[in-house]
């Protein structure tokens, strides 16, 4: 394929990704508002189940979807659980704009877990994205100040999460397809929040349906594009338009939600995107590294 072509087809795909995640906070949202987190994120893992199945069809069936290391599954799941959960939850006290900023010192935590589990070297430009990561963290949750909104703290504690699940994803990725991880997390992760989900059940209205079916699709959809753009284009070239997701988070935020930016949320998503342009720099992810994230 020309280059010109496969970099056409990598910046759609990204595009359906950023557009995917920004429909599922605003999906996100909405169910939230009325469903508690634990009913939500059953729902979704039980009907982005049903999603996926054309694609594990597509790999072999479920014969195709048995792993040597269902321990290894159960425990990265586990950690990515509560991430997501910190992540639904959080997106209920806080702006959309400051959620997501605070999600992207992800890369920066999976930096520090490698090097202390993975044997991964600390290079300068390595620790130089982690610094800026941190002091972005610190301008937007400004601790030491009279009050410290829980919501920031309960990102962070999410994006923390989500950095030790993409290590744990890092190993799996040796022998388990993308497929059979994603296959594998909707199967854990829906009988973990089984019970819980039963205990604070709601019927849901009518019109809540079509945010839990939006915030199901695009659950995968978001990483599966995500996936496909990096399969035309290096990280380097593709990644960097990840980061449009913090201004249009903050549009729509201001759109639909009357939130506003302030100063030092802007100040620390450019500190928090500068970091990942350095990490970005290192070296490009595979695929399946974010994909499953």
């Amino acid at each position: 394929m020309a280059p010109l072509q496969a970099n056409i087809k990598a910046v759609l795909w990204m595009l359906g990704s950023i557009t995917s995640f920004l429909v599922m906070a605003v999906a996100g949202r909405a169910t939230t508002a009325t469903l508690d987190v634990f009913q939500v994120m059953e729902m979704r893992s039980i009907i982005g189940f049903f999603i996926l199945l054309p694609l594990v069809h597509m790999e072999g069936g479920l014969r195709a979807m048995r792993s040597q290391r269902p321990l290894q599954h159960i425990g990265r799941n586990v950690v990515h659980y509560a991430g997501q959960f910190a992540w639904l939850y959080a997106l209920t006290l806080i702006p959309l704009a400051q959620l997501i900023s605070i999600e992207f010192t992800t890369p920066i935590w999976t930096a520090i877990l490698a090097v202390i589990f993975l044997g991964e070297r600390l290079s300068w430009p390595k620790i130089a994205a982690i610094a800026l990561g941190i002091v972005g963290v610190a301008v937007i949750v400004r601790p030491g100040t009279e009050h410290i909104d829980p919501g920031h703290l309960i990102m962070l504690t999410g994006a923390i999460a989500f950095g030790i699940s993409v290590v744990m994803v890092k190993s799996l990725t040796r022998t388990d397809s993308v497929v059979r991880i994603i296959f594998w997390m909707l199967i854990i992760q829906s009988v973990i929040g089984l019970v819980p989900a039963i205990q604070t059940w709601q019927t849901p209205t009518l019109d809540l349906w079509p945010w839990i079916v939006l915030i199901s699709f695009t659950g995968m959809s978001s990483h599966f594009c995500m996936a496909r753009a990096l399969s035309y284009a290096d990280a380097t070239a593709i990644m960097p338009l990840d980061f449009l997701r913090v201004p249009l988070s903050a549009l729509i935020g201001w759109l639909l939600y009357s939130e506003r930016i302030d100063t030092f949320t802007a100040v620390g998503a450019a500190l928090i995107l500068a970091g990942n342009l350095l990490n970005l720099r290192r070296r490009a992810p595979k695929p399946a590294e974010v994909a499953t994230s």
